[in-house]
């Protein structure tokens, strides 16, 4: 029993599996702080200038903090992208839940923002489900060519899945948006969450196709390559556009917990589907995995609420940064339009609290 045990555990710590934790990680720390650190630049633009980024600056453009954070947003989506090459999208989208808790702490320490008491315990939340999801996660399996990735996109259950998000994308957008889109948060990040699940699993097939390419084994000259291509420029340009709209009509801080906890859901279940992620593991490891995920949402939830709730009884706004992961985290293409807009709103926030407190460059 006890061999078996430590054969499972070298399965699930496999090279790749270490790497694309890895690149997770840094992706979570690079993103998670590129909010506090470009929020930081707008509030020095808009102190020097007096003009907000929200009502048409752009005097952040010649803040080299701003550009700092914007480096790092890059690179962190960098990371994101090339760890899906390496580990299961099981594994690496809940792991983007860390970069909230990158820019709760360094909100507090940078930018005197207080974390309340449950938002610390929201932290632990996301570590210790984090934990949880690392120990648990399924092993990759080997891809030799985007052939192989193709087959699996072909095969019917994963081609009916992409079927339905199809049409519930067309339902929502040309039946419910038009009537409900406004009153409705579910509308919007349900078509964001929906097309994000589809623009992960061509992130990876495309990510794995450079990666072969890198060590050798040419996948470009696969028309399989650039139709991954295609669907992940199509997936993110259609994120963009919604979320733009989700967050443009409802708070952010409702927003953006929805959008992790649907967006992430949705990832999950079409790489189980496609990929096969739980294929081999035994039922108390896929049932662990999923109560890590659930107390990562859980802890998610909480940070977002109680953040909101400390802003609303002091007046401040509502500036929260959202994780996902590509989410998210790779809709942060998207990602890079939608905190344009969060920060848009701290700056805001800041032009009405410095007349109380000067927070300095």
């Amino acid at each position: 029993m006890k061999k078996k045990r430590k054969i499972d555990l070298t399965m699930v710590f496999s090279k790749d599996n270490m790497t694309g934790i890895i690149l997770a990680l840094l992706s979570s720390v690079f993103i998670g702080a590129s909010f506090i650190i470009k929020k930081k630049g707008l509030r020095r633009a808009a102190v020097v200038s007096g003009v907000r980024a929200g009502v048409g600056g752009y005097s952040y453009l010649v803040e080299p903090l701003w550009w700092i954070g914007m480096v790092a947003m890059i690179v962190g989506e960098i990371a994101n992208f090339v760890a899906y090459a390496f580990a299961p999208a099981v594994l690496v989208t809940p792991l983007g839940a860390l970069s909230i808790i990158v820019s709760a702490v360094l909100a507090q320490i940078i930018l005197k923002e207080k974390l309340h008491p449950l938002g610390v315990l929201g932290c632990v939340l996301c570590i210790a489900g984090s934990v949880v999801i690392v120990i648990h996660a399924p092993q990759e399996h080997p891809i030799s060519s985007v052939k192989e990735i193709w087959y699996m996109a072909t095969q019917k259950a994963f081609l009916l899945y992409v079927g339905s998000v199809i049409v519930l994308v067309f339902i929502l957008v040309f039946y419910f948006a038009p009537q409900c889109g406004h009153s409705n948060v579910l509308v919007f990040t349900g078509i964001c969450s929906l097309m994000g699940s589809l623009s992960v699993m061509s992130v990876k097939a495309l990510g794995t196709s450079l990666k072969l390419t890198v060590e050798g084994k040419n996948q470009l000259i696969y028309p399989e390559t650039w139709v991954f291509m295609f669907v992940v420029a199509v997936c993110v340009v259609t994120q963009m556009n919604y979320l733009n709209k989700a967050l443009d009509t409802f708070n952010t801080a409702v927003v953006s917990p929805i959008y992790y906890v649907m967006f992430t859901t949705l990832t999950i279940v079409a790489s189980v589907i496609m990929f096969k992620d739980w294929d081999g593991q035994n039922v108390g490891s896929i049932i662990s995995g999923i109560c890590g995920f659930i107390v990562v949402l859980s802890g998610t939830i909480l940070l977002h609420v109680t953040r909101d709730v400390e802003r609303s009884s002091s007046f401040r706004g509502n500036y929260t940064p959202s994780s996902p992961t590509l989410s998210t985290r790779l809709c942060n293409s998207n990602g890079e339009s939608h905190k344009h807009e969060e920060e848009d709103e701290s700056c805001s926030e800041e032009a009405d609290s410095r007349r109380q407190a000067y927070y300095g460059p």
